[in-house]
């Protein structure tokens, strides 16, 4: 299980879900019920609702402290994502106008909020482990990021991949700097993450939301992981 240093702000060693117009989600994640590929199933003993929540609040914080760091360091102003909150039903949170599906989760750059499903991010926790969540709220976190860099693909696959990379950044940097530390089996479990949330191969590469193979995306988290931003293709300011 990860744990966080509560008196330690992330600091960058290495500088170089998902948004599409108003939002974007990250399609392909398994359905609440069904284990990752390669998980072991339902844990011996499930997480409690308060281990559950710290983790969200733990995993939110982590990033945004994060991406404060890199920012100080370019002299770039920093603003954190306006809100992070769950819901439980498909609607029950628009986008833009656009109501959020279920078993997703979303950062909506009209709003500038991620939104979760509960019962999704419950379920995964429960099933892959509290690594992933770090992973879900990174990569959401780093769609907020590409927004204020204004950073624009002419594909999903391109945005999703990158966010991708740029989580695995905040968490690898994270775990070298102290800030994170990393417990046995938390890599095994981005890697099963990762494993659940790819798209099926026959996805053409161009298609709109696109997110990636398994492959790809944990290539992508990996060289982020191991190479820090450097790996991310960011706008060098």
């Amino acid at each position: 299980m990860i744990r966080r240093l509560a008196v330690l702000a992330a600091v960058v060693l290495a500088t170089g879900a998902c948004f599409v117009g108003t939002g974007s989600d990250d399609s392909g994640q398994p359905e609440p019920g069904s284990p990752a590929p390669g998980s072991p199933g339902n844990r011996a003993e499930q997480p409690s609702t308060e281990e559950f929540e710290k983790d969200i609040r733990d995993a939110a914080s982590s990033a945004a402290d994060y991406w404060k760091a890199v920012f100080d360091r370019s002299g770039i102003r920093f603003t954190r994502v306006r809100d992070i909150f769950p819901y439980t039903r498909e609607g029950e949170v628009s986008c833009g106008g656009d109501p959020i599906p279920a078993n997703n989760a979303v950062y909506c750059s009209a709003g500038d909020f991620i939104a979760y499903d509960a019962n999704f991010a419950v379920t995964a926790f429960a099933k892959v482990g509290d690594a992933f969540l770090y992973y879900l709220l990174g990569h959401e976190y780093a769609h907020g990021i590409q927004v204020r860099l204004g950073i624009q693909y002419s594909y999903t696959i391109q945005q999703e991949l990158q966010a991708d990379c740029m989580a695995g950044a905040y968490i690898g940097d994270s775990v070298k700097s102290g800030a994170l530390t990393l417990e046995d089996g938390d890599i095994n479990e981005f890697r099963d993450g990762l494993l659940a949330v790819g798209d099926d191969p026959s996805v053409p590469w161009f298609t709109p939301g696109a997110h990636g193979t398994a492959a790809q995306r944990s290539e992508s988290f990996f060289s982020g992981y191991e190479k820090s931003l450097a790996a991310c293709d960011l706008p060098r300011g």
